[in-house]
């Protein structure tokens, strides 16, 4: 890591414990109720471009000049990287297409064109790499980097891919920031950071004060940009209650209003990315104000994490991409509590069409399922975990090279997570993970005497993943 960037991160990390809220750095320095500028790429101007403070959405106009009329209660005014230009990140490839409010009545954004379309690219979902202490960024670093290392490299040098981090980037220790950091310099591609919940400062106030420390390192909570087709939202639905450690999934109206702002420069046919940490489908509160914006937009697909296991749900017309963990039970073994292996999303985008795949950490990318046979008083039971699974796929079995049809269904607990995180002991070094119930598990009985079971899925785009026992 660059020395002079780890101090001057260091430096806002300690003020960030020392200074009084009414204190707070970032109302310290006063601005006027204006700020004007121009977007350009040095020589010629980009019309077009949006721009925000996170309650008022302007746009350029021909000559790439703005004007905004800002809000009390603004910190950042970012830029929302239009398609056809490359981000703006610091020297560890980290986000940084915003600029801190401060004396300042003039900001002007200076954007590098790209040099091939990018209508075709790619990006990766990172969800809860959640480092406690230095053993926890060893094993990322030796693990969860290189396994993405060698991901861009089969993607060619002229690939267009970056990364996401939704959220619990720790686990509280925002000492840590910095090795996260360190992490996404090593990985060499443009990140941006969603807050999670142990991304959060606690006994400082409420809600309002709880990402002071985030902001400080990463900027904006909510924010959006673009490549190609694909509009990216990045939101904040984490809503700290005041209380050590308590929180709930909520979206502030703050947020939903900027959304809906937003929103108005996005066609409906656009592929539209909405990435945050507790997943809207279940654990958001005031989901239903969120799907309503959403209403008309043909191609939308929410990225979350902070469940430590991987689900897809369909709900309102929209896709959401529950992630299994960077960490997996918290860096205690090779699985999420699910099941699932540790890993990260890998989504592939061509216009508004999106393509996707769940990439275990350390393993080849058609490991996709894994199976497992016991022997019961007179029958064998097979149990498959398709851990990426949706509607969409096809899950089929074979006896000793016979076809038998698709096993039957089922609700339940993933053998492996049992063995590895079941009872008060389990797993040893952190014991309260527990295996948690997925749908995404596939059963069949048979008699005993069978030697060879085959599992047979197909994902949605036809690609067939064979597991064998």
């Amino acid at each position: 890591m660059n020395r002079r960037i780890f101090l001057e991160r260091l430096g806002l990390l300690a003020t960030g414990m020392v200074v009084s809220l009414k204190s707070n750095a970032f109302n310290q320095l006063t601005h006027g109720g204006t700020i004007t500028g121009i977007v350009s790429d040095g020589n010629k101007a980009i019309a077009n471009a949006v721009l925000s403070d996170g309650f008022e959405v302007v746009k350029t106009d021909a000559n790439g000049r703005y004007t905004i009329n800002l809000n009390d209660k603004s910190e950042f005014l970012f830029l929302s990287t239009p398609s056809g230009y490359d981000f703006k990140t610091d020297t560890e490839s980290v986000n940084r297409q915003y600029e801190s409010l401060g004396a300042r009545n003039e900001i002007n954004f200076k954007l590098k064109k790209l040099k091939k379309d990018d209508n075709k690219h790619n990006f990766i979902i990172w969800a809860d790499p959640q480092v406690k202490n230095k053993k926890d960024v060893k094993q990322m670093m030796d693990t969860s980097v290189p396994d993405v290392q060698q991901l861009t490299k089969s993607m060619g040098p002229d690939a267009l891919i970056h990364g996401i981090g939704v959220g619990d980037l720790v686990w509280d220790n925002h000492a840590l920031f910095p090795d996260y950091n360190g992490a996404v310099a090593q990985m060499g591609i443009p990140f941006f950071q969603a807050l999670g919940n142990h991304d959060m400062d606690y006994r400082m106030g409420g809600d309002e004060t709880s990402d002071k420390t985030f902001k400080q390192m990463y900027g904006p909570t909510y924010y959006s940009f673009n490549r190609g087709k694909a509009h990216y939202i990045v939101l904040d639905d984490v809503r700290y209650l005041g209380i050590e450690r308590t929180y709930d999934g909520y979206i502030s109206e703050e947020q939903l209003a900027w959304m809906a702002k937003d929103l108005q420069h996005v066609a409906k046919d656009q592929l539209v990315i909405i990435c945050l940490h507790i997943p809207v489908h279940n654990g958001v509160k005031n989901r239903e104000a969120f799907y309503a914006l959403l209403e008309g937009y043909q191609h939308v697909h929410v990225m979350s994490g902070h469940t430590h296991y991987n689900v897809n749900k369909i709900q309102n017309g929209v896709y959401e991409h529950n992630h299994g963990a960077v960490c997996g039970a918290w860096w205690t073994g090779p699985i999420c509590s699910d099941g699932t292996p540790r890993g990260y999303g890998v989504y592939e985008v061509n216009g508004n069409d999106l393509k996707w795949y769940y990439k275990a950490t350390g393993q080849k990318k058609d490991y996709q399922l894994s199976v497992f046979v016991e022997t019961l008083t007179n029958q064998k039971r097979m149990i498959a975990n398709v851990w990426n699974w949706d509607p969409e796929w096809k899950v089929e079995y074979e006896l000793d090279g016979k076809p038998m049809g698709a096993p039957e269904k089922i609700d339940g607990y993933d053998p492996l997570s049992v063995e590895l995180y079941k009872g008060e002991k389990l797993p040893v070094t952190r014991s309260f993970a527990e295996p948690h119930r997925t749908d995404h598990l596939f059963m069949a009985h048979f008699g005993p005497a069978v030697q060879k079971v085959k599992v047979i899925a197909t994902d949605r785009f036809g690609q067939k993943f064979i597991a064998e026992s």
